[in-house]
């Protein structure tokens, strides 16, 4: 299995970006897809999710209303777009995939930087 995020770089405060993620090796329908971030000298937080089985969440109250999945799974792709953008949602972006009645996320790819400048 592999994941690979792209999409990232450098965006004005109030502007879009979309990042991507592409799997390999895996039938994407049978997983939950995640987005994670990690600011500098911060945890690692989780973003928000589709689920193997249709529909998405967003969990981060700090990016609901502004950030949203969505996959192909003909594609193996998965989509992180983000509006508004905030100086505060400069971070490295990491694409996660979690099989569908499994506890945690299994599979990791390198993350994108995404850099929002004020």
């Amino acid at each position: 299995v592999q994941l690979q995020a792209s999409g990232g770089g450098l965006v004005q405060a109030g502007g879009s970006l979309r990042v991507s993620c592409a799997a390999s090796g895996i039938n994407l329908r049978g997983y939950t897809m995640g987005w994670f971030r990690q600011a500098p000298g911060k945890e690692r937080e989780f973003v928000g999710q589709s689920n193997w089985n249709g529909g998405s969440t967003i969990q981060a109250d700090s990016v609901k209303g502004r950030f949203t999945i969505s996959r192909d799974n003909d594609k193996k792709m998965v989509y992180l777009q983000m509006n508004s953008l905030k100086p505060e949602d400069t971070a490295v972006y990491y694409c996660a995939a979690r099989r569908q009645f499994s506890a945690g996320y299994g599979y990791w790819g390198p993350g994108t930087q995404v850099t929002v400048s004020s």
